[in-house]
Parts: C-alpha cells; structure tokens; sequence
C-alpha cells in the first residue's frame, strides 16, 4: 500500500517546507520538494495511481510528525474508582487529537513484584489500543527485588520509572527509598521520573482545614500550595546529584518555583528535565471555586494562581528549553456516574480529599498547545512540534522511529489545518468523561487527518481504525541527555 500525502508544509523540529510525503506500508519512503523538477513531471502519474493507490491532497496544511503523550493514565485504580478512559477509549481519543504513540504508566502496588505490575498493565493494553503504546512503571515498593526487577524492565523496553514525594500511603516513598532507585537508574541507564511535591506536609493541611470544616474543591488547590512543589523538585535534584548524576524527569510541573529549581539545575549541565500540561497553562486556582463544580479540576498539583505569574513562566519556559514537553497526564473521571466504573468526582462532594484527582486531556493537547502556543506567538511552529512529538520520541527512546518525519521513519503523521477554528465541548469530544475542563472555549487549530503506521485512522470527520491497530513499543534509554 502506498500513499502519497501532496501539497501541505512538511514541517519537523528544525524545518518547514513545501513538500510531498510517500509512504509505502508503513514507513516514509521519499520527502520531494515541490521545487524538485523530477518529482513534480511524476505527479500526475501518482494522481491516476501508478505511483501511489492513495493520495491525500495536504494543500494549506500542515503535515506534522504524530503527537506523543509520556503521560497518560488509562483505566488507572485511584481513590476507589478507576480512570474513566480504558486503553481502547483513550488511545481512540488520542487519535482524534492527533497523538499516535502514548506512553501510559504500569502501576506496581505495595506488595507486588515490579514484573507483576508492568504485565498486568500490558494485559490491559494488549489487544485494544487504537495507536502504539509503551510504558513507564511507576514503583509504590521499593525494596531489592524491586531494584532488581528494574534492570528486567529495562531490558523489556521499559526505560524510565516513576517515583512520588506525594501521596503518603498510596504510592509515597521516602528520600533514602528514592536514592536507591536513582542509583540503580545510573547503573542500568533508566530516567528516574518524579511526582515533586512535599506530601508529608501537604496531609498536614489538608487535616488541618478539615478540622475547619473547609471542605469545597478550592481548599484542594489552597492545601497544596507551590512553595511545596518547589521544595520538593529542589529535594529530587539534589537526591540524583548524590546518586552520582542519575538522569531526572519532573512529571507536570505546575509551579514557578520548581521552574526555576529546573532552571538552575539545567543551566548547571545538569540532566534534569520537566514537563507541563494543557491544565497548567490555560486554567488557574479561580477554576477550583464555585462550589462542587470545581471538582472538575482537581488534579495534583493543583490548579495555579494566574496573578502570581505561573502560567505565563511556563509558557516561557518551554520557550526557552527550561520544559521540554507537553504531556497531559490524562486521568479523566466524570462528574456523573460512569456508565463503567460507577461513582466517580462525587465521591469527594464533602470532603475534597476524596475527590479522585485527574482531568481528561489528551484528545485536546495539539491543538491547545498550537492556539495557546503557535497561533498566540509564544512559540515558534518548530518549537511546537518539538514539544509535542520530537522530545518526548527523544526523551523515552523512540526516535527516530517515531518523533519525526524523515525517510525510514514510521508513517505516523497528521494533517492539520492552521486557519481552521472550532469550539471544545463534552459534546462533540470522543473521550469517555462526561465534562471538559475547556467547554466553550474557541481555538484556532484543527486536527483533520491522521496516519498511524501508514494507515489513515481519522478522515473526513470518521474514525476509520480498530481496536489492536497499535502495537508496544519496546523503548531504547534516554537520548536526550546533556
């Protein structure tokens, strides 16, 4: 099967140009610009079919490597229900986005084999996923077979592992649980990734304005504030410092202090990294107040102050290479019952600490990042692909396989339309959440087709994939590092 995707502005990390994209199965096979006298006399044959038995006419558009999500939660077990996306709803979601390879977290829980918990995640995923998938493993028991295991799941293609300061009791571990990891990340050339924010403290708070009878969505943002988050990243670099230098990954950053924490280490050589997400620079703590309604934004870390400067700092930091990714650590649950997995945010309508943290995202990151980022001038179209795609391949060990749109490379590519504007609603969006975070709100952007591994999976308004179209990714070490 070949297709030929003609006319559009092939545009990757560090270029943009007129160009026609073949594709043969599943890979790139040529890239001609349209100024190539050769490739321009052999377009009418494609048009007839003797070169290619597909053509899509990309004029006006963009033609962009596939988004790539690191941080995605499907059918996560949390706060007595369950991520309401499963693999098959949520990679399908991501299609429609225009995302073509997440990367979801394999959970171990306390008293579990790491290997347990990394092959019950892939017995989740396997069989049902609409685009390819890997994962990261999150350790909730760090103890020596733990450290053992990891070396096993390094050689399984799992490459970087998660790590919290936050949520004592659950998935929490203690600074000398952490430095062992982080040296056994250094031996075996794993990221350490790391939920920064001080959970110790922060049950202390929360307790306390309980005690209150403070008890509305909003005291989940107060409790949590952001001198934490930025006490806690500062703990985490140091803690890779003393392990020798251990590569370090800061999940969702929120806050301008553990901004800056990153700032320093990066401009100290250091390999430290960060990442954002749509949550963070397009809502604010006023989006946790009116009542119960705030509900459907909490998430951790919490919602920012817009009048202390942090959502404006991020946009400049992923400007700048302070953050290098744009993740959504999409763990959507819904306001109403789920027609799956039942009671889902009101479980926490008298007592916000028991409102299941997350938010629904991942169908909704290219194009927010491209109205908030490209459309708005905050960043450059190169710099969104970068964030969106060509990093996080970089960053997890999937480039150039995926990240990019080069020959040899996976056919994984998205027609976008610049110009085109539509409004964000629950009613027209494909995840399984009965809310959004953006309802109403009007971008300019549009995601119009995409390729997954060469065959086209949204077209012409219709979602034209299969549940098992995409395949795990067995990922290669860090390749990003300084």
């Amino acid at each position: 099967m070949r297709t030929l995707i003609r006319g559009g502005t092939v545009v990757t990390a560090t270029e943009q140009m007129r160009a026609d994209v073949l594709i043969e199965d599943e890979k790139v096979v040529a890239i001609y610009g349209s100024s190539d006298a050769a490739w321009e006399k052999t377009l009418a044959d494609a048009v007839v079919g003797v070169l290619a038995d597909k053509v899509i006419d990309a004029t006006g558009k963009l033609v962009l490597p596939g988004g790539i999500d690191p941080h995605t939660h499907m059918e996560l077990p949390f706060g007595g229900t369950y991520a309401a996306d499963t693999f098959e709803t949520g990679t399908r979601a991501a299609a429609w986005g225009g995302t073509t390879t997440i990367i979801d977290f394999a959970v171990q829980t306390k008293g579990q084999s790491l290997v347990e918990g990394f092959e019950a995640w892939m017995a989740k995923a396997e069989g049902v996923c609409a685009i390819d998938y890997g994962f990261h493993q999150i350790m909730g028991d760090v103890n020596d077979q733990a450290l053992k295991e990891m070396d096993i799941l390094v050689g399984e293609g799992v490459t970087s592992f998660k790590l919290f300061m936050a949520y004592p009791g659950v998935f929490y571990s203690d600074d000398g649980e952490i430095l062992l990891a982080m040296q056994r990340a250094l031996e075996n050339g794993a990221t350490i990734m790391m939920h920064a924010e001080n959970g110790i403290a922060i049950d202390v708070l929360v307790q306390q304005a309980l005690e209150r009878g403070e008890t509305d969505p909003i005291y989940h943002g107060l409790t949590r504030p952001s001198a934490l988050e930025g006490e806690a990243t500062h703990r985490a670099i140091v803690l890779a410092d003393v392990a020798g230098g251990t590569p370090l990954y800061i999940v969702h950053l929120s806050a301008l202090e553990a901004l800056e924490e990153v700032a320093i280490a990066r401009d100290e050589g250091k390999n430290v990294f960060a990442e954002t997400c749509p949550q963070y620079l397009f809502c604010d703590l006023d989006d946790l107040g009116n009542g119960f309604e705030g509900a459907k934004y909490v998430c951790s870390p919490p919602m920012r102050d817009r009048a202390a400067g942090h959502q404006e700092a991020l946009w400049q930091g992923l400007a700048t290479n302070d953050l290098q990714v744009v993740s959504t650590d999409h763990c959507p649950f819904c306001m109403g019952d789920h027609p799956r997995f039942g009671t889902q945010k009101q479980l926490g309508r008298d007592d916000f600490s028991k409102i299941p943290n997350g938010m629904p995202g991942v169908e909704y990151r290219m194009e927010l990042i491209y109205h908030g980022g490209v459309n708005a001038g905050r960043i450059s179209l190169n710099r969104f692909v970068e964030i969106t795609s060509t990093i996080p391949a970089k960053m997890f060990g999937l480039y150039p396989k995926k990240g990019t749109i080069a020959v040899g490379s996976d056919a994984d590519i998205v027609i976008f339309d610049p110009d085109r504007t539509h409004t964000i609603s629950a009613e027209t969006h494909h995840m399984w959440v009965d809310y959004s975070p953006y309802e109403g709100m009007e971008v300019t952007g549009k995601v119009e087709t995409v390729l997954s591994r060469g065959k086209t999976i949204i077209e012409n308004g219709e979602y034209l994939g299969s549940p098992g179209d995409g395949r795990y990714l067995k990922r290669d070490l860090n390749q990003y590092l300084v």
